[in-house]
């Protein structure tokens, strides 16, 4: 019942954890049938006029030990538990962890990061449960009722047997509701993905439903969603409610018949008085391990719908490892390149581009155009292109991954720095350098002066470096980028949303490294691709123009239209 054989082999390390907490449990209820049998030798002897008083001082000694030999039990069974939940919660995530390097960057298009975050946090703390909890419960329940009838055996074997048989009644109700039960949890789990999708992509594309002032409607999707969802709990709940109060019934109604079979034994001389006390009071015993497994079903039969998702994320299909890397040379060649996101929904049309290796190119256009696409093309992050793309005369389809990160480096306007210090971000563009070299990147960025005002490298930076100004957050990021030192380097907006200062000072750098690098810049912004080697202006997924800043303005066509639009619009700003 409620087995996965599966899921135990995974976290087969758990198993020792689970034995010895089992076995803990089980001597806490010899050591609670010690002191039952103690108080039911006392209760019998107070009906006795001949009791002698010595042996109470005996009693009291034995309850004391026995009470601490419990204790001590129940401590290290917990301690077992809780050993147990922490090899589970550190084997999964690693596996999840180690499949998503596999997949790799485009990982996103086999499964939403709404539903990764989701099983690797809420859905590993259900099988937490499960394994710390579920199981060892499971196994005590069944050895505490063979235990408990063996010992009520010797005293009255028609009531012993009579319990034994009740008992089975309360996984009988669990194994009635499990089915209804898998299935409502797995719709509960559809429904909260679902809803966690949806908010993270609300929330990701914030500004943009501001701006086109969509953001009421997807204020209403989202309750709409947030709706479901709570209709579903509430089922769910409901589920939960009923089953224990049927297991509780047959909870207490075990035991009314083990006090009712027990004085009906000893009015009819079939047992002791002292047995009869004792029945009465190990009739509960023998049904409160149950009672307690049905109470951890309800987590357990989560934490099994999720384990399925769980599995589902570790059975994706993985690529074939390619091996092929890239040389030194990095120049880029696009024939016919094709993408789309969606069927019918063609967002790069055969797309003709050549970036010879240590050159500046630049490729401007409107919002929507299609230049982050291609640049995550470059990146390898988005995969199934048409048409052509080689890398140094490779095609990029055929490239690792490996490769690509090592010999691509890609910089965008709102690029990641992790909580931590100066020293760890930037060892993230290149374990291997050294302080020196760490200076040096950022003399290059004009961060030296302002970080020996601070503490140096040691500098602590909070979640994506929000002590920074924007500023200094991106020239942070050209930095790490700059220790990378990989043979092409991608600029996607970055000097959006920064002051003049920063944006002089990355340009500058960005220059500096197409001397011996190939620098690809993706700007809105025209000023900056003024001295570009080449610039390639797109318009709804094509080429519409190339060549450098004076040759498209006296080609009259688009470039010319957007150069002058933001040149009106930069004077007017001055004026």
């Amino acid at each position: 019942m409620m087995m996965n054989k599966r899921l135990m082999d995974t976290v087969d390390c758990s198993k020792k954890y689970i034995g010895k907490t089992v076995a803990l449990q089980w001597c806490s209820l010899v050591s609670n049938i010690i002191v039952m049998v103690v108080f039911a030798g006392i209760l019998g002897r107070l009906a006795q006029p001949t009791a002698e008083p010595g042996q109470l001082a005996v009693d009291m000694l034995i309850v004391v030990t026995a009470l601490i030999v419990k204790f001590s039990c129940t401590i290290m069974a917990s301690r077992m538990s809780h050993l147990s939940s922490k090899e589970v919660k550190k084997v999964l995530r690693e596996m999840i962890y180690r499949k998503l390097l596999r997949l790799g960057s485009n990982y996103r298009e086999s499964i939403q990061t709404s539903e990764i975050v989701q099983v690797a946090v809420e859905g590993v703390e259900q099988l937490e449960t499960y394994f710390g909890a579920y199981l060892p419960q499971f196994f005590y329940a069944i050895l505490a009722s063979l235990t408990l009838f063996l010992v009520l055996s010797f005293v009255n074997l028609p009531s012993a047997f009579a319990l034994l048989i009740c008992v089975p009644l309360i996984p009988v109700t669990i194994i009635a509701i499990q089915k209804w039960a898998k299935k409502l949890l797995a719709k509960y789990w559809g429904q909260y993905s679902t809803l966690g999708d949806t908010f993270l992509e609300n929330l990701q594309g914030l500004t943009t439903l501001k701006i086109y002032q969509a953001d009421q409607l997807k204020h209403q999707e989202m309750n709409e969603e947030a709706e479901r969802f709570r209709k579903i709990t509430m089922k769910v709940l409901t589920m939960q409610l009923n089953s224990i109060a049927v297991m509780d019934l047959v909870a207490f109604g075990g035991a009314a018949l083990g006090i009712i079979l027990s004085v009906t034994q000893y009015r009819a001389g079939r047992v002791t008085l002292e047995g009869c006390f004792l029945i009465i009071l190990l009739s509960a015993d023998f049904f409160i391990p149950m009672r307690q497994l049905g109470s951890f079903f309800h987590i357990a039969m989560n934490g099994i719908a999720a384990s399925d998702k769980i599995f589902r994320l570790l059975d994706l299909p993985e690529e074939e490892k390619k091996a092929e890397a890239l040389s030194k040379d990095s120049s880029i060649l696009c024939r016919g390149l094709g993408f789309s996101y969606e069927e019918n929904r063609e967002i790069l049309k055969r797309i003709d581009m050549q970036i010879p290796r240590g050159s500046f190119t630049a490729v401007v256009g409107e919002s929507g155009c299609g230049k982050s696409t291609m640049a995550s093309i470059f990146m390898g992050k988005s995969k199934g292109y048409t048409g052509s793309v080689t890398i140094g005369g490779k095609e990029l389809s055929g490239l690792s991954e490996e490769s690509l990160m090592e010999n691509l480096t890609y910089l965008g306007h709102q690029s990641y720095l992790f909580k931590g210090s100066v020293r760890d971000n930037l060892l993230m563009g290149n374990q291997k350098a050294t302080d020196k070299e760490m200076w040096e990147v950022l003399e290059r960025t004009k961060l030296a002066d302002f970080l020996r005002g601070e503490k140096g490298l040691d500098t602590p930076l909070a979640e994506r470096a929000s002590n920074l100004s924007g500023g200094q957050r991106q020239r942070l990021a050209l930095a790490r980028a700059l220790l990378h030192q990989s043979e092409v380097v991608i600029f996607d907006e970055v000097t959006s949303n920064i002051d003049v200062e920063s944006e002089n000072e990355i340009m500058a750098q960005m220059h500096s490294l197409a001397k011996s690098k190939t620098v690809i810049l993706i700007s809105h912004r025209l000023a900056n691709v003024v001295d570009s080697d080449c610039i390639y202006v797109m318009e709804e997924g094509r080429i519409a123009e190339s060549g450098n800043h004076e040759k498209l303005l006296a080609a009259g066509g688009l470039y010319t239209r957007l150069w002058n639009m933001q040149q009106s619009l930069e004077s007017y700003g001055k004026g």
